[in-house]
C-alpha cells in the first residue's frame, strides 16, 4: 500500500464547481465495521475542535470513489487513509502510520507529541501498524453494519450520493 500519494487533476479552490463545505479539510476513510476504527473516530471527534476532520467509512461509495482515483483496492480493507488536503490542489493520501500520525499532529495539543515516531524509519512504524490491524477485529470486535455517527457529528460523513462533487477532478 502506498504511503502518500497525490491524484492527478485533485480538484483546486479556486474552482467554481468545487463547492463542498468539506474543501481543504483532512478526510479520514476507515473500516465502518471494525471496533477498533470505530472508537478511533470517536476519539478524533472528541478532539477535533476545530472541525478539521470529515470521515468515510471504507465500505461507503465516497471511499471507493476516492481511493479508486489514487489507484487503491477500494475491496481492501486493511488500513485507514487520511486524504490530507481534501479538494484541493496539494491534495494527498496518506496510509497506515503516516496516517495515524498527520492526526495526532493535526489534533494539536498533547497529541503533537506522538510526531516524534515520525524520526523512526516508516517500515518499522508500518510493521507495528500492521501486526495491530492484523488482529484488529479479534481485539477491539466487529460490527455487523457500519454504526451511525451521533446526529451531532452526522455534518461531518460524507456520502457520495450526497454530494455531486465528489470525484470531479475539476479538468472536467
Amino acid at each position: 500500500m502506498l504511503g502518500c500519494a497525490s491524484r492527478p487533476g485533485s480538484p483546486t479552490v479556486g474552482n467554481k464547481q468545487t463547492t463542498r463545505a468539506n474543501v481543504g479539510t483532512a478526510l479520514i476513510l476507515y473500516d465502518g465495521v471494525c471496533g477498533l476504527c470505530n472508537r478511533g473516530v470517536r476519539f478524533v471527534l472528541k478532539r477535533d475542535r476545530n472541525g478539521v476532520f470529515r470521515f468515510a467509512a471504507l465500505q461507503s461509495s465516497a471511499s471507493r470513489k476516492i481511493l479508486a482515483q489514487y489507484g487503491v483496492d477500494p475491496d481492501a480493507l486493511d488500513t485507514f487513509y487520511v486524504v490530507v488536503d481534501f479538494g484541493k490542489a496539494r491534495e494527498r493520501l496518506l496510509s497506515r502510520s503516516a496516517a495515524a500520525l498527520h492526526i495526532a499532529a493535526r489534533l494539536g495539543g498533547i497529541w503533537k507529541v506522538v510526531a516524534v515516531f515520525r524520526i523512526l524509519p516508516s517500515r518499522l512504524r508500518d510493521l507495528a501498524y500492521d501486526f495491530i490491524a492484523r488482529h484488529r477485529y479479534r481485539i477491539f470486535g466487529r460490527y455487523d453494519t457500519c454504526p451511525l455517527p451521533e446526529a451531532r457529528y452526522r455534518e461531518r460523513f460524507i456520502d457520495a450520493e450526497k454530494d455531486p462533487t465528489l470525484g470531479k477532478t475539476g479538468q472536467e
